[in-house]
């Protein structure tokens, strides 16, 4: 059995750990947690903060060669602090939001393998133009037609009911994942996540939407985490690079510092989060849970969780929060659930 250790890391990866175990990231297609059980099944591995014995790490990227070292680890005997040492350095670890996005493509790449080896994709339609068709996997009951999917950069996965609308520009490794939406005339660039019902227009590159987000709409985003439940409004632009080409800061909640996350990153934004529109962002901002953004100004580049407004931030209050969360799971026919409640106020009240 395979233990997977997440107290060291959740603090660390905020606000996107917030609600969610670290296990249930998303990266290239999948999640962490489901990547572990295609790798080595349900019953091989577990997660919690108390471990008996040595415990890997639960942000290490899973991939079929570390599973490969591990099931040999594991054949020698029960798990050693040596073993797990040697497991790390062939592993890639996740540690800050923005390793999310810095290494999705690698995701992406052997997520595709482990999706679709020994399958066979659904046809490709004839009005669909493509680059390097052996790289394209087209899920049963996905809508594809009158685009542009180019796989000659990357793999390009389209999941259960996806629909890929008419004059979409897609350059891999991309993935739509179960619902997910591209909408007309996007431009999406590599290396690039929709995950479940997520909905993508405009200009993207190299964002990772975790699922049922929306950026319908023109406006720029790049290099970019996007978690749950969000939505960017019509011309929602965030800058990913500074005019000076310096190196970018974003802000650490848990020590309350700022850490270097290299020369591109654009918005970071947790669950249940929104933003009006034409809400312009700098680089490297990172938004917290449940926060609405409105009223034109420029946010701060560290929004806390439960901000309403911009030019004079208040409290969201709490019955209005759950309100509005709730609303916009309607316009996907879900509804919130009594976890998340629990969930939310617990981190409302330690405000």
């Amino acid at each position: 059995m395979l233990t997977l250790e997440d107290t060291s890391c959740t603090h660390d990866l905020l606000p996107f750990t917030a609600i969610r175990k670290v296990l249930d990231l998303r990266m290239g297609i999948l999640t962490f947690r489901e990547k572990w059980t295609r790798l080595l099944g349900s019953a091989a591995f577990a997660d919690g903060p108390i471990t008996t014995g040595p415990a890997l790490p639960a942000n290490i990227l899973p991939t079929r060669a570390l599973a490969a070292r591990i099931r040999e680890e594991l054949a020698r005997g029960p798990l050693t602090q040596a073993s797990i040492d040697r497991l790390i350095t062939h592993g890639r670890l996740i540690r800050y939001p923005w390793h999310i996005f810095q290494h999705n493509g690698e995701a992406l790449l052997e997520d595709f393998e482990l999706v679709t080896a020994g399958r066979i994709s659904q046809p490709i339609p004839a009005t669909v133009q493509m680059i390097n068709p052996g790289a394209i996997f087209i899920e049963e009951g996905a809508r594809v037609s009158h685009c542009v999917l180019n796989a000659f950069t990357g793999p390009i996965y389209i999941g259960h009911n996806a629909e890929i609308m008419e004059g979409a520009l897609i350059r891999g490794p991309f993935a739509a994942c179960e619902g997910a939406v591209v909408k007309m005339g996007a431009k999406i660039y590599g290396a690039t996540t929709l995950g479940p019902s997520a909905v993508a227009g405009g200009e993207i590159k190299n964002v990772v939407f975790f699922g049922y987000s929306n950026k319908g709409h023109d406006g720029y985003l790049g290099d970019a985490v996007i978690g749950e439940w969000c939505n960017l409004g019509a011309g929602v632009t965030a800058s990913n690079l500074k005019n000076n080409a310096a190196d970018i800061r974003v802000y650490h909640p848990a020590s309350h510092s700022w850490l270097n996350a290299g020369l591109k990153c654009g918005l970071l934004m947790g669950d249940y989060s929104r933003a009006a529109i034409n809400t312009a962002f700098d680089t490297g901002t990172l938004v917290g849970i449940c926060c609405n953004i409105f009223d034109g100004a420029i946010p701060a580049k560290y929004v806390p969780n439960f901000t309403w407004g911009t030019t004079k931030p208040e409290r969201y209050q709490w019955e209005k929060a759950l309100r509005d969360i709730d609303n916009w799971k309607k316009l996907k026919n879900q509804s919130l659930t009594e976890p998340e409640i629990l969930a939310l106020r617990h981190i409302f009240e330690a405000l």
